[in-house]
């Protein structure tokens, strides 16, 4: 270990290695300090693994349904430890990649909890409770944040879990409780109910994926529904009763009290930030509402020290931390990277069908002003979509009917997760909506249902 480091990242998660890697590229001397695994929750217990098993629910779908294909397929049956198993393999695969990445790029981990004691200098104690002190002429805060705890709803770890638990229980659930239907809730209500357990999905907001465009929002809903899942909306768990063998929920409902009786409890609320002992107001960093106050270079109060990802406001996102990541260290270097637009950052949850959006939603775009073209497009009107036996969803565009700038688009159906990218380089580079109707999209590809969404914002749309 170097007596002094030029960088010292606090975190190693999609964030702080990205950050580091770029660092390192850029000529400094670098050193993470990680308490965990390499690679933090998104790659270890969150974004990866999840979509391990997702895809192990994917397979046993299509299997399923193998006779709709022309394909014979007898006594396929679900390994729920089988899946969990390739899961944690896929994720263990990935940190030893960033482990990889550490030593070509010549980046020292430091193995355990980093706490600022004072200027430029980071405390590490060690499993066994050795302290250290390590030097470094800037210091970034990636620690980024776990499951968040609703006082009616502690998490235990076995009868009431979080997204960790969720990925990795000894045996499968006959019948779960998700709370929460935000991307988190909603990927493992599908990963869960397509193996068999039965799901009841409770969510207090009036609809499921609430960030999402209305739209968007209903089909999901009724797609959940027509699958056998039971989704409550504008509901609230007040009460979960873990005295017995399972758990007894109390949900209050707009049409009364309900109780529900189930093996397990899955909190799917939201995230909350690591920022607790980690020598924040020790050094007189400003926090507010549990998020560290930064500018737009991810740089704090106090000179030297930085923070980005979930520790900072904006959307909890992984692709957003390693933008931060790499924006912060390039402004450190000396280069003139541009601030993050945070309007133009895609958001993905991988259920099925999958969701996409980047962008104003329509009713956010009424309210900020815009007179607007909508325009949509079914994939039960796309060949390929059809041949795929994936004619669920649609995409839905808004453009400003003023200038034709692409306000926002909205996409569920199959792999829209990959279609997204199109609209958020589109509309980095401020193109319109003619501009999209005018570009050659590849037939038949689910795409061309960007290209149709946008002619039917203005009325030119062929196929339907």
């Amino acid at each position: 270990m170097a007596s002094k480091y030029d960088l010292l990242v606090i975190g190693s998660g999609p964030g702080g290695y990205v950050a580091a890697i770029r660092a390192a590229q850029l000529g400094m001397n670098v050193a993470v300090v990680e308490k965990a695994e390499v690679g933090g929750i998104c790659l270890n217990w969150g974004c990866i693994p999840t979509k391990a098993l997702l895809k192990s629910a994917q397979v046993f779908e299509y299997i399923q349904h193998a006779k709709d294909y022309g394909i014979d397929v007898k006594d396929a049956k679900a390994d729920f430890s089988g899946m969990v198993k390739r899961s944690r393999d896929v994720a263990a695969g990935m940190s030893k990649g960033i482990q990889f990445l550490f030593k070509k790029n010549k980046i020292e981990i430091i193995n355990g909890f980093g706490k600022l004691v004072k200027a430029k200098t980071v405390e590490v104690t060690d499993d066994s409770g050795k302290k250290s002190q390590v030097q470094a002429d800037h210091i970034i805060v990636a620690t980024g944040g776990r499951s968040r705890e609703l006082p009616n709803l502690p998490i235990d770890g076995k009868k009431i879990i979080g997204y960790r638990q969720a990925m990795s229980l000894d045996k499968q659930p006959k019948k779960m409780v998700i709370v929460g239907s935000g991307a988190i809730g909603v990927e493992f209500a599908y990963f869960y109910h397509s193996i068999g357990t039965e799901v009841i999905i409770v969510e207090f907001l009036p609809n499921v994926v609430p960030v999402e465009d209305e739209d968007v929002s209903k089909q999901l809903e009724r797609t959940f529904k027509k699958s056998g899942m039971t989704v409550m909306t504008s509901s609230e768990v007040t009460k979960v009763d873990t005295k017995g063998k399972g758990c007894k929920v109390t949900v209050k409902t707009p049409k009364g009290e309900e109780s529900i009786d189930c093996d397990i409890v899955l909190s799917a609320v939201g995230i909350s930030t690591n920022i607790e002992g980690i020598g924040l107001e020790d050094v007189g960093v400003v926090t507010d509402k549990g998020k560290i106050i930064v500018d737009d270079y991810y740089k704090t109060n106090m000179p030297g020290i930085y923070a980005i990802g979930d520790v900072v406001h904006g959307p909890a996102l992984a692709h957003v931390a390693s933008a931060e990541g790499i924006i912060c260290v390039e402004k450190i270097a000396g280069q003139n990277p541009e601030p993050l637009d945070y309007n133009n950052i895609p958001g993905c949850t991988y259920c099925s069908p999958e969701i996409a959006s980047v962008g104003y939603t329509e009713k956010a775009a009424k309210e900020a002003g815009y007179e607007i073209k909508v325009g949509k497009f079914p994939f039960s009107a796309s060949g390929k979509a059809k041949a795929a036996g994936a004619p669920e969803g649609f995409v839905k565009v808004i453009f400003d009917a003023k200038y034709g700038e692409w306000l926002g688009a909205h996409m569920i159906g199959a792999n829209v997760t990959e279609m997204i990218a199109e609209v958020v380089a589109a509309r980095k580079l401020e193109t319109t909506g003619h501009e999209i109707i005018k570009s050659v999209h590849p037939h038949p590809t689910m795409s061309e249902a960007v290209m149709e969404a946008s002619a039917a914002a203005y009325d030119e749309v062929i196929h339907l």
